[in-house]
């Protein structure tokens, strides 16, 4: 319900309540505006064409502005008007609230255009040689002036980082399965898409029997030892292994995936890893990396605060990160095709 006009010179209109000083607290905007306008034009109705308002509209706001200063703000001089010494007070600051708001226009703008804006990316470690370099790339080359900065993390990590704020987008991975997956109660609030998989793969010695198979079961390996990863990829190689009705016998740990290859082709071990760990570690000398019989993968996803996506920087730049997932996640599935025809 509008608020009634309290009549001119009132100590304030109703529901303005004076403050420590005996001033009232609510000055609003619009009234400083508007007098900035009279000040600037000198009469109501240019005021009004100026602002875009009516003039009786712009008259009542003047009358409003009134009742809530307490005091007359414009008087008339024979046929025009002039402020009062106490609006050309108001109107001297309602200049330096038209030139806030035309700035803040401006950096909206800005943020509309994609001349501006700020995406802070956090991804897991296999991304980070592999979509991350692309992403930004592609993100300086479309819209040099969005600042991208990128921290690497593991998807628990970089949950946590978008719920408290120290980034606006995290790709994340999950296992089917996985108990301890993060995209569920610690996500709670968050928004999670779904963008993509990436094949998970058998590394053996290029000289075991198995290496001459482009599928492999892992049945096959359960007398190997087995070199595990991350804590979340171990456990993931447990259920894994479970499936094909062993429990591997785990000689080494660690989340290098370099390492990982180079202790394949010394005879160390065997392992499973994602594609993109592959991709980013490249295939050592001595080294096989096969298909898993049952086509495992682990699935992608994007996180961003709720509501994040409404932020331009950040929407197009989660429409890029999901685009180049999905193109390799495309020439994958196309590779695996053709080594089965």
């Amino acid at each position: 319900m509008p608020e009634p006009d309290a009549p001119p010179g009132s100590p304030t209109a109703p529901g303005d309540d004076p403050g420590p000083s005996g001033l009232p607290s609510t000055v609003d905007a619009t009234s400083l505006l508007v007098l900035r306008a009279i000040a600037d034009h000198g009469s109501i109705t240019a005021a009004a064409s100026a602002l875009g308002f009516s003039q009786p509209a712009l008259s009542q706001q003047v009358r409003r502005a009134e009742a809530r200063a307490g005091t007359p703000l414009v008087e008339r001089t024979g046929r025009g008007i002039r402020l009062t010494p106490a609006g050309r007070v108001l109107a001297r600051h309602g200049a330096a609230v038209a030139t806030a708001l035309e700035a803040a226009r401006g950096e909206l703008a800005d943020l509309r255009g994609l001349r501006s804006g700020r995406v802070r990316l956090t991804a897991f470690p296999s991304a980070s040689p592999t979509l991350v370099p692309a992403f930004m790339a592609g993100m300086a080359e479309r819209h040099p002036g969005v600042r991208v900065s990128f921290v690497e993390a593991e998807p628990p990590e970089a949950v946590a980082a978008v719920r408290e704020d120290r980034a606006d987008l995290a790709l994340t991975f999950s296992y089917p399965g996985d108990r301890s997956d993060p995209h569920r109660a610690s996500a709670r609030g968050l928004e999670v898409a779904t963008i993509g998989g990436d094949a998970m793969h058998v590394v053996l010695p290029a000289r075991h029997p198995l290496a001459e198979h482009e599928v492999v079961d892992l049945a096959g390996l359960a007398s190997e030892p087995w070199i595990a990863g991350c804590p979340r990829c171990r456990g993931h190689l447990l259920e894994l292994c479970d499936a094909a009705g062993f429990a591997p016998r785990i000689a080494v740990e660690t989340d290098n995936f370099v390492a990982v290859e180079e202790m394949v082709a010394s005879g160390l071990g065997v392992a499973v890893l994602p594609g993109l760990a592959v991709q980013s570690a490249g295939t050592r000398a001595g080294v096989a990396v096969r298909r898993t019989a049952n086509a495992d993968r682990r699935t992608l996803h994007l996180v961003t605060a709720r509501g994040g996506l409404g932020v331009p920087a950040v929407a197009v730049a989660a429409e890029l990160l999901a685009g180049l997932v999905a193109r390799r996640d495309e020439g994958s599935r196309a590779r695996n095709i053709e080594g089965d025809a």
